[in-house]
C-alpha cells in the first residue's frame, strides 16, 4: 500500500497548476480576496488563504491581476481583477487546459 503521505502529496501536485486557473477563472469582475476565497469554496475549490493571498500578490507584481483599494467602507478592501494582458493569458490558459484535458480524457 502506497503512504498516505505521498498519496497526499501527489494531490496536491496535480491540483496545484489549476489553481491558479482557478482564480483567473473568477477575476473577470473585480473581487476582494475574502469574498474570492469564499466563491471558490462554494464552488468546490479548496483553497487555504495562506495559498491564495500570496497567489494574488504574485500574479499582481506579473502585471497579470490589477489591484485597488476601497476605502469608503469601514473596513478598507483591496480588489482584485485581470488587466488586459491578464485576460489574453487567461483565455490562453483556457486553450491550453482543453488540450491537456483531451490528451489525459485519450489516455484514461
Amino acid at each position: 500500500m502506497i503512504d498516505k503521505s505521498i498519496r497526499d502529496n501527489l494531490f496536491i501536485e496535480l491540483r496545484r497548476g489549476t489553481l491558479i486557473l482557478s482564480v483567473l477563472s473568477q477575476l473577470q469582475d473585480k473581487k476582494y480576496g475574502y469574498s474570492l476565497l469564499q466563491d471558490l469554496q462554494d464552488l468546490g475549490v479548496s483553497i487555504e488563504p495562506g495559498t491564495l493571498y500570496p497567489m494574488l500578490r504574485r500574479l499582481q507584481k506579473q502585471e497579470i491581476l490589477l489591484s485597488e483599494w476601497d476605502t469608503n467602507e469601514s473596513k478598507p478592501r483591496k480588489y482584485y481583477v485581470l488587466s488586459n494582458e491578464g485576460m489574453d493569458l487567461f483565455e490562453e490558459l483556457v486553450s491550453e487546459w482543453e488540450k491537456v484535458k483531451d490528451d489525459i480524457d485519450r489516455l484514461l
